[in-house]
This record gives C-alpha cells, structure tokens and sequence, in this order.
C-alpha cells in the first residue's frame, strides 16, 4: 500500500478543496496522511476517518530562521513517515516541503502550484524583494528527481518554464481543485432584491477596493441590490485588509460583511450574482461552486478567471483594477434576469463537462500512478 502525503499551509485548505482527492486516493488503496499548521478544521478532517500531522509554517514572517525550521520539520517528519509520495500545495509547503523530499530521499514528489500569489500580482519594493527570494527557491524545490508541477492555467505553466524555474517536461495544466455537483446545484432564482455575492479571503489583491468602489458607483446611479462579502482578512498575507475597514463599511451600508461562512452551498443559493474582481488567481474554486450553482459570474479577465468565465456566456469579464468596469458589468447583471439566468445554465453546463472533483482527482491520481509505477495500493 502506498502512503501518501498531502500538505498546505492551513487545515482549512485542505479541508475545503483537498478533502475529495484525499477520499479518492483512499479508494485506491492508498494510504493518506495530511499536514498543516493547526486549525479549527483539523478535527473536522480527523472526523472524516484521515490522519492529521501538525506541521509548523510560519506565513506571517519572512524570516530565514523560521524558514529553515520549516524545511527541517518536513525533513523530520518525511525520515518520520516515509512516503511513498508527497503532494505539496500553497507556497512554503511546495518550496520547503518539496525540498525536505529531495533530501530525505522521498521516492515521488508533486507540486501544485495553485497561482502565483502576493509578490508576482502587486506592484512595489516588498513584492519585488520576494520576487527575487521567492524564484530561485521555486528553482530548487521543483527540480526534484521524480517530480512533477501541476499549475492550475496555462499562463501560469507558461510564467514558470519561460523563467526556466521549471522544465516543460514535468509541467502539466489541471485545472483546479474541481467541484462537487451535487453539493452545489441550481435552485430557483430568490425573490427580491438582487444579492451579489463576493465570497473570498478579503484581500487587497482580490479586489476588495474596486467591489467598494464599485458599489458606491450603483449607489450614486441609483441600482438597488445588496452586496454581500463574505470572508475573512488573512493576518499572514502581506495585502490583508484590515477588519477595521471593512466593519466600517459595512456601518457605512455600502456592503454587508459577513465573515467567513462554512455554508457555501447556501450562500450561493441565496445570491443573484457572484463576483470575483482579483488580480491574480490560479483558478478559483468560488467561481466553479458559483457556475455549479447556476450563477452568473462577473469577475476580471486574468488567465485563473478566464479558464471558467466565458465573456457573455457564463459570465462578463472586465479589467483588473477598473471599479467603472466593474460597476457596468454589475449593472448590466442586476437589471438583466433573463441574462443571467441564461448565464447560469451555461455555466453549470461547463462544470458537469470540465470541472467536477472526480474529473479533476482522476487526472491528479494519473500522475500518482505514472511516478509510482502505476501502483497505488
């Protein structure tokens, strides 16, 4: 039986977009392990029958020390538990975690490297610096014997092999984490006023700044429709928003903050309009729930949002950074029913033809059996 191990950065990852992979590997026979930093969802995970080891990252510092305590504790933990195969996502995990396998002598390493985050989509001296930290570290860690990258879009792959961080060769494109259809489905459209929903860590980078922007746009043109934000800042991203900002807008009324929410499937039946003006993603799993949803999406047009968002078909995309834009297609959204319902079904078309868990994990676990031999159980 092999034993294989999958790490991020936070239990909540793992739990939310990595649980149906891990149930799959399961059915193949192999045996699962799963690390993070601990969290509120570690018992959630150990409730669903998987073993969980705590891993410590530190995501709030860039401090060499804390680093190479990172690598040391994968490399402890690897020599510990002696997998066959080691899946690494989000950043410190695929850096520090991919190279602790190389060193330990893990027989099979796989990278995902979900988008390329803060320092490749802002501008400034912070984020340069990381640049310059951050790509020879990729180098190494994704040069490993026996290794594979998985990139979530193309631009992505493309970024990468064009910076020779990594070899075309063992760079594949699967798009995403997938979705389960059955979780999330279309309802009826509520009735009322229209609800736009933006569901996401509230990040500068996700666009926090135009959706207010924006809404205060549709307030001036007197459109009436209520918009929901629906997630928590991160204290270890560099372009957190601040809780005071947004509970001051929500006082204000121009939006409704309502934290983080573990019931998306609801969320989403209860929203109109899904919306998701980032700067950079890989491929964001919100969009896929809101397609599977039967919602008509507006979100920018960056390669992550492209891959789900057919302009005028499952959705309208926009430029980055531009709230003007961004309040049009919102407009043209809310006043539209018969637009975004058509939307809506094509969306949830596009899911059940490209983007489902099983048909994602199918692909993922492909790679499992190409670097094992063929051999999971």
């Amino acid at each position: 039986m092999a034993k294989i191990i999958l790490s991020a950065n936070t239990d909540w990852y793992l739990f939310n977009f990595r649980l149906a992979l891990a149930r799959n590997i399961r059915e193949e026979g192999a045996d699962v392990l799963m690390l993070s930093p601990p969290g509120p969802y570690v018992e959630k995970i150990r409730e669903t029958g998987f073993q969980w080891t705590r891993i410590d990252i530190a995501r709030e510092t860039v401090d060499p020390l804390e680093d190479i305590r990172t690598l040391l504790s994968f490399l402890h933990l690897y020599r510990r538990e002696r997998p066959d195969l080691v899946h690494n996502f989000t950043v410190k995990p695929v850096i520090y975690g991919s190279i602790a396998g190389r060193l330990a002598g893990v027989h099979a390493t796989v990278s995902s490297v979900t988008g390329l985050g803060y320092p490749f989509v802002n501008p400034g001296t912070r984020a340069a610096v990381l640049r310059m930290l951050v790509l020879p570290l990729y180098r190494i860690a994704l040069t490993a014997p026996n290794s594979n990258v998985v990139f979530h879009n193309a631009a992505d792959k493309e970024f990468f092999v064009k910076r020779r961080v990594v070899s075309e060769e063992i760079a594949f494109v699967i798009e995403g984490s997938g979705v389960d259809p059955e979780e999330f489905k279309p309802g009826p459209e509520p009735t009322g006023q229209p609800v736009v929903l933006m569901a996401s860590r509230m990040l500068w980078d996700k666009g926090v700044a135009e959706i207010i922007q924006a809404a205060r746009i549709l307030k001036a043109r007197g459109v009436s429709a209520s918009i929901i934000l629906a997630g928590e800042p991160d204290s270890g991203y560099p372009a957190s928003v601040p809780e005071i900002e947004l509970r001051a807008w929500n006082q204000e009324g121009i939006v409704e903050w309502i934290g983080r929410r573990d019931d998306m499937p609801e969320l989403m039946r209860q929203a109109h309009i899904v919306v998701l003006p980032s700067y950079g993603e890989g491929l964001p799993r919100v969009l896929l729930e809101a397609s599977a949803s039967g919602k008509a999406i507006v979100a920018t047009d960056i390669p992550g949002c492209r891959a789900v968002v057919r302009s005028g078909v499952t959705g309208l995309l926009v430029p980055a950074r531009d709230p003007h834009a961004l309040a049009d297609a919102l407009e043209n959204l809310i006043v539209d029913v018969e637009l975004r319902r058509r939307m809506g079904k094509a969306g949830r078309e596009m899911v059940e033809e490209r983007f489902t868990q099983s048909q994602i994990n199918k692909q993922i676990i492909s790679i499992y059996r190409e670097l094992l031999g063929n051999d999971l159980g």
